[in-house]
């Protein structure tokens, strides 16, 4: 009995040591190819969006460039969202995960969140100022617009009872909206602030106080969050903060001043 007992344990101590050194090569793999490929969003201006061109361009795709140029390779972006990010992380079709999202307990269980958190958002809605929303119970049983894998989407739901009606991404949110599908638009608020600039949105207010703010972070697949892939996106983030390269890029794309990026500038 012993004898398989240890066994079992020279087996198991074996798959750690091959997903230990799997993690590792992820460095070598990317050099060796040549190629670092990350997820960015497409749709999220000003973070990532598409530019007359077709070029996803923005804050995260800069951050994605800086990544690729740190490793001495060239970089290629695929476009993510909120409902499939995850999955093309974990599926192995991108290497990085640099899409606006929110850094939750559940997410950590899922794929590697490298800490410290790059951003940060909190949530509130975009609503037809007909509606006069001044308080958040004012949702109650009225239809509003939302993104598949939102994680607040439940939450909002359920404490103030709002009917989510769920789309893939921000386009057919956006057109549910301004066609009066919806009355309002949950979503993070930074999506929200350029549009509120905008002549189109004229009709539109962001007239909550922001709720839920959450971290936003960038992402490995989960075996690789402590090993060199890990350990080498922690230690870029922390320089991005350092250097002053986020605050540097928040200006670039317009983003009104983060507090969180000024807090750990200093800290730094």
């Amino acid at each position: 009995m012993q004898r398989l007992i240890a066994a079992g344990i020279a087996v198991l101590a074996g798959f750690a040591v091959t997903a230990g050194a799997a993690a590792a090569q992820t460095l070598d793999k990317i050099k060796q190819r040549g190629v670092l490929v990350v997820g960015s969003k497409a749709d999220y201006k000003p973070f990532g969006f598409r530019d007359p061109a077709g070029n996803i361009v923005g804050f995260e795709p800069d951050l994605a460039k800086d990544v690729a140029d740190r490793l001495g390779v060239k970089l290629e972006l695929e476009p993510v969202v909120s409902s499939n990010r995850m999955q093309f992380l974990q599926q192995g079709k991108i290497d990085l995960m640099i899409a606006t999202m929110n850094a939750t307990p559940e997410r950590r269980q899922a794929v590697g969140i490298i800490d410290p958190s790059y951003y940060a958002s909190g949530v509130n809605v975009l609503a037809n100022k007909k509606a006069a929303f001044k308080a958040w119970e004012q949702l109650k049983d009225q239809k509003i617009c939302g993104i598949q894998g939102a994680w607040y989407n439940k939450a909002v739901a359920e404490k103030y009872g709002a009917d989510i009606v769920a789309f893939k991404g921000q386009t057919e949110a956006e057109t549910a909206l301004l066609q009066g599908n919806c009355v309002g638009w949950l979503y993070d608020d930074t999506a929200f602030v350029e549009r509120l600039g905008d002549p189109k949105w004229a009709g539109f207010e962001m007239s909550l106080e922001t709720i839920l703010p959450q971290p936003w972070g960038v992402a490995v697949k989960l075996e690789e969050r402590d090993g060199a892939w890990g350990q080498f996106m922690a230690q870029t983030i922390a320089d991005w903060h350092r250097s002053g390269r986020l605050i540097e890029l928040e200006t670039k794309w317009h983003i009104p001043p983060s507090a969180l990026l000024k807090q750990m500038h200093e800290a730094k």
